[in-house]
């Protein structure tokens, strides 16, 4: 599919403000309501727009504590069989294959350290996990929700 340039920042705008109206975004990019319906619902058809989400602050929730967890895994453990165990731990984030010595790069979010710990016990567990190498997170620099170079940008 075609994505022009107009769809790209229909998409920024949407990933900046899902609730953004029609109206509203089309204003933005010199287009009538109905125009950008038909390029959302074009995009939604094709895949590029998934879906909606709401994005919650984990501080808000009491998720402060996140760390990275490189996962180290036996034999022909499959990318799949990762993507499996991680979506069975709440505090799993976001979870990735990776280049490097470790197999998979897992993100977890939980209330304190305990919790992380609790969780990181339970991960580890997981039958083909045989070591992990932590490193916890200070300070968030910079987190965009976005996808591109104009993401988010107005």
């Amino acid at each position: 599919m075609q994505i022009d340039a107009v769809d790209q920042r229909i998409i920024a705008l949407l990933v900046a403000d899902a609730r953004a109206s029609y109206a509203d975004i089309g204003a933005r990019v010199s287009l009538s309501a109905p125009a950008v319906k038909r390029r959302v619902d074009r995009l939604r058809a094709t895949g590029v727009i998934r879906g909606f989400t709401a994005v919650v602050d984990p501080a808000a929730v009491g998720w402060t504590t996140e760390a990275f967890v490189e996962l180290f895994c036996a034999g022909r453990t499959t990318p799949a069989q990762i993507g499996v165990a991680a979506r069975r731990h709440p505090e799993v984030v976001g979870a990735y294959t990776v280049s490097g010595e470790a197999d998979a790069l897992v993100h977890l979010r939980a209330a304190d350290i305990a919790h992380l710990e609790a969780a990181l016990e339970r991960l580890r567990a997981e039958s083909f996990v045989t070591s992990t190498r932590s490193t916890i997170v200070l300070s968030r620099l910079v987190e965009s929700p976005g996808v591109g170079p104009s993401a988010g940008t107005s």
